[in-house]
């Protein structure tokens, strides 16, 4: 998979690659749809392997926006097939609803979707559970979706699981299912003695079966049902809009391959989410790397022709645990760091804040990570929550590399820095301890409590003034802004192939990989030491 920055750039670019996967490189919501339906507009098959509806993928295209949780973003050319893997958890009603805010744009949207036989079903006993478990941890909760991963895999893991594959046999599949909800309730229905409020009414619900009550207490318009028979027939329907949909998709991914037909592939969650490599135990369930494209799809990693790694210009994450180079938190408590605003004067509305519009004006000092929130709209897709915002960590970046072995990188809402006037890389870890020695290059705490003790050791860059939002070509950044994207290159020793300056599909800017020139306009932090290299390391 590994290539020189030489090889042809089509190939690093994704554009002329038969197998193309895109995966997101550090903690989720790296932007990475909006690569994945720019290539899949020359794409015969694009496929999700791992993740379910914890997920969210946003596409601005001609102005219009859609929201996908779970069909992936090649649905969005007419041409293309589109294919949820084996190692994907689908909540059918979640899907279905997909497909129905897609009549709009493509009333036969479905006959383009395929999905796996071997794919697992969740159910909303699944997400009455995931809430029934999360409450239970209290201030040791780790930050789920709600949505009901975890035990969906845990049912495929201890084999209680139901496939894509039953639906196509619904006699077995009544009374497996049947089955099923008995067994979740005897196990998380009763009430316990120091249940919270939130427990006791999602274990109400599990006992009766009653989601609407869960999820939507003023009426069931968010969906659900009010039994098991109500949920039986709700599958039976289901079964029966799918039943030409459901397939071998070792099969058929396969033989699109032996045609020629070029295929995309891309990722839910990311890199630092992995249940093996992620920031354990605030992960998500399944493989997100890409080890589990050959697990989640069924091909040989021989297969793989070009790993494309998305890479925010900064960090965010949402939910808890350490974050190495974190400015600013969900509820906007941290001190932050200051810098002077360089750049032209920005109001957005932020509706229900307690502060009111935020307001950027030229030569003022700012916060950083709360800057980045606002501007970048860091908030989910899936959750709705705001998200946690530092700045970029390169050490982090390269673990990933190690993991994923990226053939290039996409770099992400590079517009979102505009205006801030020294902006800081991470480059390295060292030690609280040992602050002397720097930690090996590449490595990554497994345990959180030494992910604690870990310092930054920062690069400082000149920032630029330009609004690069409107910017169509590489050519026409700002010099400052190329000089960041240069040092991204040059530390992680991994060629940039395309930069996102801006939502839409059109500001996603295709960089000359042949013609990169070398970068060195950065500045060490006061006092720190000068290494051989060039700080390359």
């Amino acid at each position: 998979m590994a290539s020189e920055v030489g090889g042809p750039a089509l190939r690093l670019t994704g554009e002329d690659s038969k197998f193309c996967v895109v995966l997101g490189a550090q903690w989720g919501d790296e932007g990475k749809g909006k690569l994945v339906d720019i290539l899949a507009q020359q794409t015969q098959l694009c496929a999700r392997f791992n993740g379910g509806a914890n997920a969210g993928h946003t596409l601005i295209v001609d102005g219009k926006k859609f929201a996908f949780h779970l069909l992936p973003c090649g649905i969005i050319n007419m041409n293309c097939k589109n294919l949820i893997g084996n190692g994907v958890v689908v909540h059918i009603p979640t899907l279905m609803k997909e497909l129905e805010d897609l009549k709009e744009f493509d009333p036969q949207a479905l006959e383009r979707v395929f999905i796996s036989t071997r794919a697992h079903l969740l159910f909303d006993s699944h997400q009455l559970i995931d809430g029934i478990l999360e409450a239970e941890q209290g201030t040791n909760s780790i930050g789920t979706t709600k949505r009901g991963i975890g035990p969906c895999y845990s049912a495929k893991a201890i084999r209680n699981g139901l496939r894509f594959g039953d639906l196509l046999h619904f006699d077995e599949f009544e009374w497996r299912l049947r089955e099923l909800i008995t067994w979740s309730q005897k196990r998380f229905g009763e009430p316990r003695e120091k249940d919270t409020p939130a427990q006791v009414n999602l274990r109400k619900a599990l006992r009766e079966y009653n989601s609407k009550m869960a999820f939507d207490p003023e009426g069931g318009q968010k969906g659900g049902v009010s039994s098991v028979d109500e949920e039986v027939e709700r599958y039976r329907k289901f079964a029966q809009i799918l039943r030409t949909q459901i397939v071998d998709s070792v099969t058929l991914i396969h033989e699109d391959i032996s045609r020629g037909y070029k295929v995309l592939v891309e990722g839910a969650n990311a890199a630092l989410l992995d249940i093996d490599f992620g920031t354990y135990p605030f992960v998500t369930s399944s493989t997100t790397t890409i080890g589990g494209v050959c697990t989640g799809l069924g091909v040989p990693p021989k297969t793989i022709d070009t790993v494309i790694g998305v890479v925010k210009a900064y960090t965010t994450r949402v939910g808890h645990g350490p974050f190495p180079t974190e400015l600013q938190n969900e509820s906007q408590e941290l001190d932050d760091h200051s810098e002077m605003y360089i750049g032209p004067e920005v109001t957005m509305e932020r509706k229900g804040h307690k502060e009111g519009s935020y307001v950027l004006k030229k030569n003022t000092r700012v916060k950083v990570g709360m800057m980045l929130q606002e501007v970048g709209h860091e908030y989910g897709t899936t959750t709705g929550r705001r998200r946690r915002c530092g700045w970029l960590d390169l050490a982090l970046v390269k673990y990933s590399a190690m993991v994923n072995g990226f053939d290039s990188l996409n770099i992400t809402k590079l517009d979102v820095l505009t205006g801030i006037k020294r902006i800081r890389i991470a480059i390295s870890y060292r030690n609280k301890q040992m602050t002397e020695v720097r930690l090996p290059c590449g490595y990554f705490p497994s345990h959180l409590e030494d992910l604690k003790e870990v310092v930054c050791e920062y690069e400082t860059l000149e920032g630029w003034s330009e609004d690069i939002s409107e910017c169509t070509s590489w050519e026409a950044l700002p010099l400052n802004a190329k000089r960041y994207v240069l040092r991204v290159q040059e530390l992680l020793e991994i060629p940039v192939s395309w930069v996102g300056v801006g939502p839409d599909r059109m500001s996603m800017l295709k960089v000359p990989l042949n013609k990169l020139p070398c970068s060195s306009a950065s500045t060490r932090e006061p006092g720190s030491p000068r290494y051989p290299g060039g700080m390359r390391h």
